[in-house]
Order: structure tokens, then C-alpha cells, then sequence
């Protein structure tokens, strides 16, 4: 017993317990709720009943996820490849600045599922207006994250490089970009989240497949269960993406503060 207990404290204390713990809680109070309140079942479904739902479709559900998972990653690649060189040019040049980002604010008060339907007349009922439509959503993020990480560099390390003779590629390579890799990686996490919704948006508008699909459908026919399995796979979706971000993070910047496991923020 005595060697039970260090191995049991760890397994709680590790960081992989603590979300499975608290999603347990969460059905936990989720089903007690509906058995406290009397819910009806077209109101709120029961847990154990989602989870059968999960059970029973999942060869569906799976290849489904699937296809919206491929929308949601092709966006966010694109808000990455765009944005990060369009958010230097606008940190760097403020005549880029002044022409581009009123525009890039502007774009953004466009909702977008208004967009989608121009997208499905433009590129038709494939994955491209999925893809466009979450890039769409993760592009903005992207660029105001990096552009106020190279604009926050300290100018007095720039002088510093500078006075030693380091050329402007030295500096930007050894300065300017380690110090802004952590609001990047903030805008890509933030990018990444968004353009899952981004591709659900497209499959609401035009799709025969996707979880935006399988909404639609369990949406039409009244069908709760299966549309709070969608959900939840929809939502497994957003953080093993966010989660692939943040391990990249920790790679590319393990000397930040953020990544040290003595870090932390005081109450």
C-alpha cells in the first residue's frame, strides 16, 4: 500500500489526469442534472445515451470527422503561409500598414457565413470552399498576433546587434524573430481553434459531408443524440489540433518562460 501511494499521487497530479478528470465531473453533473430536474429527453439527451450514439455510428462519425478535420487543417495551413509574411511586411513597412490592415480590420466585420455561399457558387460543393471558409477565419489572428510580436521587439537589443555590425538578416534571425516566435505560436493557437469552425460554417452552407453535414441532418430530424456526439467530436477535434500547435511551440521555443515547468503566474 505504502508503494501504491507515490504512484497514485503522481498519476493526479500529472497533467494528463486533471481534463480527464474534470470531463468525468462534467458528465457526471450533466446526468444529475437531468435526473435532479426531471429534463426531458428532446430537451437534453442523456449522457450514456450520447455515448451509445458515439458507439453505434462511429465508422460514420469517424469518416466524417475526418473530412472536416482536412478542411480545418488545409485553412489553418494557409492562414500560417499567408499571414506570417503578410503580418512582416506590415511590421516592417508602414506603407503596407496603412493600405493593408484598415483593409484586414474591414474584412473582418463580414460575417462569414455570408461569405459561404459565394464561395459555393465560386469553387462548387468540394472541400476548396470549406478550406477557403476556415481560412478565412484563422487568417485574421494570425496577422495581428505576429505583427505586434515584431513591433514589441526591444529597440534597444536591435541597437545593441546593430552597433556590433550584425546585418539586417543577422538581426532579424538572431532578434527580431526569436522574440516574436511565443505571438505567433498565440496566433496560431487562437488560428487554429477558429478554423475549425471556419470549415463547419462551409459545411453548413454546401456539403453532402463533414460533421457540419451531420448537424444539419441530426438538427432536421430532431435527432439530439447524435448531434451532441457530433459536437463533442467536433470539439475532440479543436484540442488535439491545439494541443499539436502547442507541442510545435515547445519544440520551436523551449526556452520560454511559458514551456519551463518552474514558471508560474502568482495569484
Amino acid at each position: 500500500m505504502a508503494q501504491a501511494t507515490p504512484l497514485v499521487r503522481k498519476v493526479f497530479e500529472s497533467r494528463a489526469f486533471r481534463p480527464i478528470a474534470l470531463i468525468a465531473l462534467i458528465v457526471i453533473g450533466w446526468e444529475l442534472t437531468i435526473q435532479l430536474f426531471q429534463i426531458k429527453p428532446y430537451l437534453v439527451p442523456d449522457p450514456l445515451v450520447v455515448i451509445r450514439q458515439l458507439i453505434t455510428d462511429w465508422p460514420k462519425l469517424w469518416r466524417e470527422t475526418l473530412v472536416t478535420t482536412y478542411a480545418t487543417v488545409g485553412g489553418f495551413l494557409l492562414s500560417a503561409l499567408i499571414g506570417v509574411p503578410l503580418a512582416m511586411l506590415i511590421a516592417y513597412s508602414r506603407l503596407v500598414e496603412s493600405y493593408v490592415y484598415p483593409l484586414l480590420v474591414f474584412s473582418q466585420s463580414i460575417p462569414k457565413i455570408a461569405i459561404a455561399p459565394l464561395l459555393v457558387v465560386w469553387f462548387g460543393f468540394g472541400i476548396v470552399p470549406k478550406i477557403v471558409t476556415a481560412f478565412l477565419l484563422g487568417f485574421f489572428p494570425v496577422v495581428v498576433s505576429t505583427v505586434m510580436g515584431f513591433k514589441s521587439v526591444d529597440r534597444d537589443m536591435i541597437d545593441l546587434v546593430r552597433s556590433m555590425k550584425a546585418s539586417r538578416l543577422q538581426t532579424f534571425l538572431k532578434i527580431s524573430l526569436p522574440f516574436a516566435m511565443p505571438s505567433i505560436f498565440s496566433g496560431l493557437k487562437v488560428s487554429v481553434t477558429l478554423a475549425v469552425v471556419g470549415a463547419v460554417v462551409g459545411e453548413f452552407v454546401g456539403a453532402n459531408s463533414g460533421i457540419g453535414y451531420v448537424l444539419q441532418v441530426a438538427n432536421g430530424n430532431f435527432d439530439l443524440p447524435l448531434m451532441f456526439a457530433a459536437l463533442i467530436l467536433l470539439s475532440l477535434v479543436g484540442v488535439v489540433l491545439f494541443v499539436l500547435v502547442d507541442r510545435v511551440e515547445r519544440v520551436m521555443i523551449p526556452w520560454h518562460a511559458s514551456h519551463r515547468d518552474d514558471y508560474y503566474v502568482s495569484p
